[in-house]
């Protein structure tokens, strides 16, 4: 079977108020990003450079910056479907040396795919008045894909970069793209696309 994925628009420009938008960069773990890792995604370390640079540039514009790090006990009900991964205080839990969080950054220790299932991430996005989120990282229909979805119901404006998130398969990252731009009418575009300043 042979699916034709629908056609979407990706942003040539988009501008961003970093005084109102967050970076969310969703689990990029050694057991997702390195070769040796648990439940390795191929495709992921080809995404480190366009996150780096999407993250050195909101850090130096202020915008708020959000880590995500996929959080699991020793037996956690989720190994039944994905197998063992992410297990807290190993090193394949450890976010990526090439994109480790600073001091005041926020991350948030998540038990599903959902960054803001059981967590404070809506409570920390508002008080701070934040409107736009980009989600990018891994993997693009789980976590990517859940986190961006959540902050679209809560009416947040979701941007998602291409080339700064994987999936473990070409259809799954289409289908989360397609779902992005449609149902959630996102923006879609591409990282060096996104600049951060003041609105014309």
């Amino acid at each position: 079977m042979q699916v034709e994925v629908p056609e979407y628009t990706l942003a040539d420009e988009v501008l961003l108020d970093p005084s109102t938008t967050a970076l969310i960069v969703v689990d990029m773990q050694r057991d997702f990003v390195e070769p040796d890792g648990k439940l390795y995604v191929p495709d992921a370390q080809g995404t480190v450079p366009v996150i780096r640079d999407l993250l050195e540039r909101a850090r130096a514009a202020g915008a708020f910056r959000v880590f995500t790090q996929d959080s699991h006990g020793s037996e956690d009900p989720e190994f039944s479907i994905w197998g063992e991964h992410a297990v807290e205080g190993t090193p394949g839990w450890e976010i990526i040396d090439e994109l480790k969080p600073q001091a005041g950054e926020y991350v948030v220790r998540k038990l599903r795919y959902d960054a803001f299932y059981g967590t404070s991430l809506e409570h920390q996005l508002r008080v701070r008045n934040i409107e736009t989120v980009i989600v990018c990282g891994t993997v693009a229909n789980i976590c990517v894909h859940y986190t961006a979805a959540s902050a679209a119901l809560r009416w947040f404006k979701v941007v998602l970069p291409v080339d700064g998130i994987s999936a473990l398969h070409p259809f799954d990252l289409q289908a989360s793209i397609r779902q992005t731009a449609s149902l959630f009418n996102g923006i879609v575009t591409r990282g060096s696309a996104i600049q951060f300043g003041q609105p014309r």
